[in-house]
């Protein structure tokens, strides 16, 4: 469908990423580079690329738009090559995900830099400083640490590391990327092997490995330890926070007081690691395979992103943590896709219905029957219908104002199923309007299948007095104009239909 809609999406287009390494980590970049709607160039010698990338993709289409409240752009074109020089022709930007070996990473950065002087190339490197992988560089200005966590796709996170080599340019557009793509680039102050993250996650695993080792705990023990009790405060919280309120109403520094001391008690063996021999992977990966071995890893990965889907829309819903990533994330889309809606509703545009909405049905919107549940496609009408009021000047600032339109009636009609996972939008036409009222029907579409129709009417008020009043000369001109293109289209199937009215 041509019009606004396609322009706002083409808007955030024709960039292009390359990606050199198509494993887990890199497939899971190329998906979130593809979502946001930028062209991706993959190299990998691995036969097998294409599937397991195709794969990884199939799981992000499902999870990546569930966590998005504005139309997504349009999935960028993916492209497989034959050598680097190939993928990163037309790249402004390349994500390294080799496998952690320095002097693979060195050859090819310096192919990459052969094919493409001056490319910025950012490093998956889960543990080697900007510096390291800068060394026999021809432009070590060039390369730097974007680090991600997995799955790309859904976790916002990206350790940006740099080093002196690195003017604040390079920073500068790395983060400036990140963002594009609706990441967190954190820069990292100073270089340090591992970075933050992984550091911190070193910690862990190795006083976990002890326990597995001396049979205090098992795999199983050990997880339920995290995800039933502080890996759901860390989500959200991360460490410190999550200790300021342990300390009560006196705070960290009551916290420090009373726990400090215990930093010198023999809890923990974080100084030492057991021997890694055949013996520790036997204990690990057997407990690990009784634990979750009933599971396939792809089965694994949805179950994880539908847990993680669940747990950032409660953030995005309280702007807390991660959830602030991602509302700001669809502001910034949001602005350009409503620019594109105003500068795109000239006579042309106006005189078919508008698309006004388009997301995707989540899990919490389904019922018991599997479809999406009645209280949804009202969303969908109440979404569809503020973005025509935002588009002619009605938006929250009309409404600080004191002026609003309210809902006064509303129908429905289920004429067909949305199911999980589906992508809905709603298209709007103008079936009446004065300057006190407008009469909107709503088609909810699935593809090309039209399974819902809502029918409101909308009545102008002055909030102050409580009473309808007539629209400003602003929004009545807009809105009228919309009115006037529509006044020649038919008039929808099912238009004032009664409750139960035999057709």
């Amino acid at each position: 469908m041509g019009g606004p809609l396609d322009k706002a999406r083409n808007a955030e287009m024709n960039r292009k990423a390359a990606i050199i390494g198509g494993g887990v980590i890199g497939g899971g970049w190329a998906a979130r580079f593809l979502l946001n709607g930028w062209d991706v160039g993959v190299f990998d010698p691995d036969p097998e690329a294409e599937r397991k990338i195709a794969a990884v993709m199939s799981n992000a289409r499902l999870a990546l738009p569930a966590l998005s409240d504005v139309p997504m752009p349009a999935e960028g074109k993916l492209t497989f090559h034959g050598t680097i020089g190939e993928a990163v022709e037309g790249a402004e930007y390349v994500q390294e995900s080799v496998s952690e070996r320095i002097e693979l990473k060195h050859k090819v950065y310096a192919q990459l830099q052969q094919a493409h002087p001056g490319v910025l190339i950012g490093s998956s490197t889960s543990g080697f400083k900007a510096s390291d992988l800068q060394k026999g560089s021809p432009a070590p200005q060039n390369i730097i640490v974007a680090h991600p966590f997995n799955p790309v796709y859904l976790l916002p996170l990206s350790e940006v590391s740099g080093s002196p080599a690195n003017p604040p340019a390079v920073v500068e557009k790395t983060v400036e990327i990140m963002k594009a793509i609706g990441m967190f680039p954190l820069v990292i102050r100073h270089e340090i092997d591992a970075f933050i993250g992984n550091r911190f996650l070193e910690a862990v695993w190795r006083e976990a490995l002890w326990m597995l080792k001396d049979g205090i705990a098992t795999t199983e023990e050990i997880d339920e330890a995290i995800r039933m009790g502080f890996g759901l405060r860390w989500g959200q919280m991360g460490l410190f926070e999550t200790y300021r309120i342990a300390g009560g109403e006196a705070g960290m520094r009551h916290f420090m007081a009373q726990f400090g001391p215990t930093l010198k008690w023999p809890w923990s063996k974080l100084m030492d690691v057991p021997e890694f021999n055949e013996e520790l992977v036997d204990l690990v990966a057997g407990q690990s395979d009784a634990q979750s071995g009933m599971y396939g890893i792809r089965e694994l990965e949805r179950i994880r992103d539908r847990n993680l889907v669940g747990f950032l829309r409660s953030l995005k819903e309280s702007n807390w943590g991660a959830g602030k990533v991602l509302l700001e994330h669809d502001a910034a889309r949001a602005a350009v896709f409503n620019a594109e809606m105003a500068k795109g509703l000239d006579t042309a545009a106006k005189a078919a219905p508008l698309v006004m909405y388009q997301g995707q049905v989540l899990p919490g919107w389904i019922d018991y029957n599997g479809h999406m549940t009645e209280s949804r496609y009202y969303f969908v009408n109440s979404e569809t219908v503020d973005n025509l009021l935002r588009t002619i000047g009605a938006g929250m600032d009309y409404v600080a104002a004191g002026h609003s339109f309210y809902s006064a009636e509303t129908h429905i009609r289920h004429l067909g199923e949305a199911k999980l996972g589906d992508q809905v939008r709603g298209e709007l036409q103008i079936i009446s309007a004065d300057e006190k009222r407008f009469r909107s029907f709503v088609r909810v579409m699935v593809g090309d299948t039209c399974v819902a129709t809502i029918e409101q009417l909308c009545l102008h008020v002055n909030m102050a007095e409580g009473k309808s009043a007539p629209a400003s000369a602003e929004v009545w001109a807009k809105l009228k104009a919309i009115a006037e293109a529509h006044a020649g289209l038919p008039l929808p199937e099912g238009a004032g239909r009664a409750v139960g009215q035999k057709k």
